[in-house]
C-alpha cells in the first residue's frame, strides 16, 4: 500500500480529516524549502503538495504566480525539486509528498526519466494540471509501475460522465477544485461543494480532498466537514511573500496558519 493510501486509511480509522498544504518548491529560495516541509509536518500536515515552478502557471492566481517567479529567479528546476524530496526522505519516511505542476517540465525531462528519478527520490504521486486523463495513459502507467499515484482534478463544471473517466484514471485521492477560477479566489459556497462531492462519492471510493478558497480554520472546518481532506496553498504561500525580507519568520507564520486549520479539523465529529 502506498504512503498516500496508508495515510488516508489511518485517518479514516481515526475519524480525522487530511490536511494537505501546498508550497512552491524553491520559494523564496531553494535552500528554504526543506525546512518548510518539515515545519508543515510538525504543524499538522498529513500530505505535502510541492509545486514545481513554471513560467506560465495558468491555473494559479497572483499569489502562486509570484511564488513561481521567485523560485525561477533562483533557477529552480524540476530535477532540483526532486532533490528536495530526496533530502526530505532522509529524515521523514512516512509523510506522502505529491508534486503538483504543469506538463512542460515533465516532458522536457522525459516521462521515463522523471518517473525513475521521482521513484529514487521517494515521491508518492503527481498531479499534472494540464495533463487530462485521456492523454495520461503512458505517464500514469509509468507511475503505477513505480508504486506512485496519479492524481487528477475535479471541478464544479465536471459532468458526471467525465467525472467517471477521471475517477477511473485516478489513484491516491481526487483533488476537487471548490471554485470556478484560479487559486486564491475568495468566494466559497460550502453547500454547493457538499452537493457536488455527494455526487462524486457515489461513483468512487477514492478520498475526495478540496482545494481553493481555504484561508483559515473556519473555512478548513467548513470544507473538511463535507470532504475527506482540505488542501491549502495561497494562505501559506502568501506568508512567504509577506515575510520575504524577514525569512526567519516565514516557517513560524506558515505553521501558525496550518496549526489553526489542524485544530479546527480535529474538532469535527469523527
Amino acid at each position: 500500500m502506498s504512503r498516500i493510501k496508508t495515510t488516508f486509511a489511518k485517518l479514516k480509522q481515526q475519524g480525522r480529516k487530511a490536511l494537505i498544504p501546498f508550497i512552491t518548491a524553491g520559494d523564496p529560495k531553494p535552500d528554504a524549502t526543506l525546512g518548510y516541509m518539515h515545519a508543515l509536518v510538525e504543524a499538522g500536515a498529513d500530505i505535502i503538495e510541492l509545486g514545481v515552478p513554471f513560467s506560465d502557471p495558468m491555473a494559479d492566481g497572483p499569489v502562486i504566480q509570484k511564488a513561481c517567479e521567485r523560485a525561477l529567479l533562483h533557477g529552480t528546476r524540476l530535477i532540483d525539486v526532486l532533490g528536495m524530496v530526496a533530502e526530505f526522505r532522509k529524515t521523514n519516511d512516512t509523510t506522502p509528498v505529491v508534486l503538483m505542476g504543469y506538463l512542460n517540465p515533465v516532458e522536457a525531462l522525459g516521462y521515463e526519466n522523471f518517473v525513475n528519478e521521482a521513484a529514487k527520490a521517494g515521491l508518492d504521486g503527481a498531479l499534472i494540471v494540464d495533463l487530462p486523463p485521456e492523454e495520461a495513459a503512458e505517464f500514469s502507467a509509468l507511475l503505477t509501475a513505480q508504486e506512485m499515484d496519479s492524481i487528477f482534478l475535479l471541478a464544479p463544471t465536471t459532468t458526471l460522465e467525465r467525472a467517471k473517466k477521471i475517477c477511473a484514471a485516478t489513484t491516491g485521492y481526487l483533488y476537487y477544485v471548490s471554485l470556478k477560477g484560479v487559486t486564491g479566489s475568495a468566494t466559497l459556497d460550502v453547500a454547493a461543494v457538499a452537493e457536488k462531492l455527494k455526487v462524486f462519492a457515489g461513483i468512487t471510493d477514492l478520498p475526495l480532498a478540496v482545494g481553493f478558497g481555504i484561508r483559515d480554520g473556519a473555512t478548513a472546518a467548513a470544507l473538511g466537514a463535507v470532504s475527506d481532506g482540505v488542501i491549502v496553498g495561497s494562505a501559506l504561500v502568501g506568508k512567504i511573500a509577506e515575510l520575504e525580507a524577514e525569512p526567519e519568520k516565514i516557517a513560524p507564520a506558515m505553521s501558525k496558519v496550518l496549526n489553526e486549520m489542524r485544530q479546527a479539523l480535529d474538532k469535527l465529529p469523527g
